[in-house]
């Protein structure tokens, strides 16, 4: 049975649509999805499941939420494999780049040529983007906070719903399936 990662979009951001990580594994057992395990407050749940199709699987969890909590996240999955790849393919791996100033925007589609060439028009400096099958990977220098590029922007471009994580959350999400693969 293979092991998926899911990451909501919005979710425990600024106070607003909020979701006890233990009412996100009730829900989640709820729906059948075998060993929800969760990370940060951030709606990340890594989980077994027999469904083979990812949009079928993705909307199963948001109309549940919906029902649930009253609010319909998008909800962004990949499997261990995905993430492994996505992982892999880190543009700033080796470059000695603080892992918590590196995000990664998961993307629920791949954007056509069109889209991403306009995404990667926008003047990013001194971030540097990079944009991979359905990752953008965003080094964020001098922090987030005072960027001005907004990952939001990129998002509305490319037309299809994104998730970001930093680094850290990136490589504990895979290690976290890992164990769940090896159990």
């Amino acid at each position: 049975m293979p092991v998926i990662v899911s990451m909501l979009r919005g979710v425990n951001v600024g106070g607003h649509h909020r979701i006890r990580m233990d009412d996100l594994r009730a829900l989640y057992e709820s729906l059948e999805l075998r060993n929800p395990l969760t990370y940060i407050q951030s709606g990340n749940v890594v989980f077994r499941s027999e469904e083979r199709s990812p949009g079928r699987l993705a909307a199963r969890i948001e109309d549940a939420i919906e029902r649930r909590f009253a609010f319909r996240p998008s909800v962004i999955l990949r499997t261990a494999s995905e993430l492994r790849d996505a992982v892999a393919r880190n543009p700033f791996a080796g470059r000695g780049v603080n892992p918590a100033k590196l995000l990664v925007m998961f993307l629920a589609g791949e954007p056509d040529r069109e889209a991403r060439a306009k995404a990667l028009q926008i003047r990013t400096a001194p971030e540097e983007m990079s944009i991979g099958g359905r990752e953008i990977y965003i080094h964020y220098p001098n922090g987030m906070g005072r960027s001005k590029l907004v990952w939001t922007a990129v998002e509305k471009l490319l037309e299809t719903a994104a998730t970001g994580r930093n680094w850290n959350s990136v490589t504990r999400l895979l290690e976290m399936a890992e164990e769940l693969e090896a159990a």
